[in-house]
């Protein structure tokens, strides 16, 4: 009786595919079939009972990048991630023609999806308007194609000792969050790894095609972690600095120059300008610095700042010398001087001329010794 039922069991098993070929399935049925719970569980990996590692190639694509700011030293893009691996589980050949299968949000959940993680960020989101921006693809083999639009907000470490004229390097760090390189491996896609669409920046150019590489890493006792590395490089555009810091720092510094032409004894009108442009200067600084952060090192903004502070403040110091040492000429040329025949020293204080009634004219002196 034993051998009976197993002969009939392993009959079963070597007819099941060539009926379930024969019958021609629906895609209805064979979701069913390979997503039943009694055969196929999302919270094991792929590979985990052969104990290898689950491949998976991972490919980039930005869609847009945007709110580069300095002074967090972050960046915002939307992204579409796209994951690719086989999971011998799926594989549907003898079921049905179908070459592929597009799931429903609802049975994505029921498919185990790699646990990607990226670590240099700061806050992020999957697109859910109208509803979960994903999507998965089932082919005959077993793979399985995931994508999922993603809106992020990323560390960028910057470089500012040339800003504004620098270059940046913003990064994405992938890893997986749960899986040593035991159980999965990242790979980037070999075609087109990473694919930026044509991003218009405000304020940055790209400068070059991305990079992309790996970057296992290993943390100790928890193990080695699969780790890829990608990025752009983002070169400044000096057009805004042009115009809003350089040409009006150098049409204040020709401003404070116009002095030299006023007259040395109109004192209100040099002080004036000399006062009006060095605080111009300082309070356009102020503005050119107060979307940086406060580093400790000196950036090239700092440098022109000080320089234009410099020739301005200069020029209202060349007035206050010249005007000391005029005044010192005045006195030299003013000395006391002695009246003839006498032993007495006079100084003249002031004279008056008085008319009077008999129309002779008298000259007073009163006189100081």
């Amino acid at each position: 009786m034993k051998w009976t039922l197993f002969i009939v069991v392993i009959l079963l098993v070597r007819i099941q595919p060539e009926v379930l070929a024969e019958q021609q399935l629906s895609r209805q049925d064979v979701l069913n079939h390979l997503l039943n719970t009694s055969r196929y569980d999302s919270s094991i990996a792929p590979n985990f009972e052969q104990d290898t590692a689950t491949n998976v190639t991972i490919q980039l694509f930005v869609r847009s990048i945007h709110s580069i700011r300095e002074i967090s030293m972050d960046f915002s893009v939307d992204i579409f991630l796209r994951q690719k691996w086989t999971d011998p589980r799926l594989v549907f050949i003898n079921m049905t023609d179908i070459t592929r299968l597009e799931l429903d949000q609802k049975l994505i959940d029921k498919v185990w999806v790699p646990d990607t993680i990226f670590t240099n960020e700061k806050e992020a989101a999957v697109h859910s308007i109208t509803v979960p921006n994903k999507l998965m693809h089932l082919y005959q083999n077993g793979t399985v194609f995931y994508s999922a639009r993603i809106g992020m907000t990323l560390s960028c470490h910057m470089e500012l000792q040339k800003y504004p004229l620098d270059s940046q390097f913003c990064p994405f760090y992938m890893e997986s969050y749960g899986y040593t390189t035991e159980n999965l491996i990242f790979h980037w896609d070999t075609t087109k790894a990473m694919e930026i669409t044509e991003v218009e920046l405000p304020q940055f150019f790209i400068e070059s095609d991305p990079y992309f590489d790996r970057c296992d890493k290993d943390y100790g006792e928890a193990g080695i972690f699969t780790c890829l590395e990608g990025g752009v490089l983002l070169r400044r555009n000096t057009g805004y600095y042009v115009i809003q810091v350089f040409v009006p720092s150098i049409l204040i510094v020709i401003l404070s120059w116009v002095s030299f032409w006023i007259d040395i004894d109109s004192t209100a009108a040099r002080i004036s300008l000399g006062v009006l442009t060095v605080l111009t200067m300082t309070t356009q600084s102020a503005g050119a610095r107060s979307q940086l952060p406060r580093v400790s090192y000196v950036k090239a903004i700092d440098v022109w700042m000080a320089t234009c502070l410099f020739f301005v403040f200069g020029a209202l110091i060349e007035f206050a010398y010249a005007n000391v040492t005029l005044r010192g000429k005045k006195k030299m040329n003013g000395a006391p001087t002695a009246v003839q025949g006498s032993s007495v020293s006079v100084s003249i204080v002031e004279y008056t001329i008085v008319e009077l009634p008999l129309k002779n004219i008298y000259t007073c002196v009163r006189l100081k010794s």
